[in-house]
C-alpha cells in the first residue's frame, strides 16, 4: 500500500518484481505529472543540469499543502505537529528525481499486473484524480478497482471527517476480504 509519493514507490517496487505481489493498494498515487504542471522543456533541461551541479539547492517554491490535504480543519491543525513531516522547500535533485520516477512509471503503467485498488479524492489538488483514472485505464491488471470519493481531498485516509475515513477503510477491508 502506498499513498501519494508512497504510491510511486509501491508502483516502482511492483514493476521491479511483478510476480511477488498479491495486490497493490494505491491512495492518491503520484504516478504521472498532470498535464500543464510541468515547466517547458528548456526549463527542465536547465534544472536537470543545475541538479547535478548544486543538488542540495532549494530552488523549488515551497508551498504549504496542508489546506489541500486535510479537508477537516481540526485535523489540518494537528498535522502541523507531525515530527516526521518534511516542511522545507524541495531540494533540486530530489525534485528532478521525483519527476524522473513519475516519467519512468508512466511509461510502464501497462505492466502493472497485480490486483489493484486505487482510491482518490475527487477534489484532490495535490495529485490529480485524472492521473488515477489514467493508471486504471493503462494497467494490465485483470482485477482492478478505482474508487473516487466525491469532495475528498488528498488525505482521504487522515484528513477527512471521521465517517468518510471509516468509509474508505471499509472499502479497503472489503477489497482485501474479497481476495482472501
Amino acid at each position: 500500500m502506498g499513498q501519494s509519493m508512497g504510491g510511486a514507490i509501491a508502483l516502482k517496487v511492483h514493476l521491479k518484481e511483478p510476480n511477488t505481489w498479491d495486490g497493490v493498494i494505491l491512495v492518491a498515487p503520484m504516478c504521472k505529472i498532470a498535464e500543464g504542471m510541468l515547466p517547458p522543456t528548456a526549463v527542465l533541461k536547465v534544472l536537470s543540469i543545475l541538479s547535478k551541479v548544486m543538488p542540495k539547492a532549494k530552488l523549488f517554491p515551497h508551498k504549504d499543502i496542508s489546506e489541500l490535504t486535510f479537508r477537516e480543519p481540526r485535523k489540518r491543525k494537528v498535522a502541523g505537529y507531525n515530527v516526521i513531516s518534511y516542511d522545507d522547500p524541495t531540494r533540486l535533485k530530489t525534485g528532478m528525481e521525483l519527476l524522473s520516477a513519475t516519467q519512468e512509471i508512466e511509461l510502464q503503467l501497462h505492466k502493472v499486473s497485480a490486483p489493484l485498488l486505487i482510491l482518490h479524492g475527487a477534489a484532490d489538488k495535490v495529485t490529480d484524480p485524472l492521473v488515477s483514472q489514467f493508471l486504471y485505464e493503462k494497467a494490465s491488471s485483470k482485477d482492478k478497482t478505482l474508487k473516487i470519493y466525491e469532495g475528498g481531498y488528498h488525505g482521504i485516509l487522515e484528513g477527512e471527517p471521521d465517517d468518510r475515513i471509516s468509509a474508505v477503510h471499509n472499502d479497503i477491508i472489503s477489497w482485501l476480504d474479497s481476495r482472501c
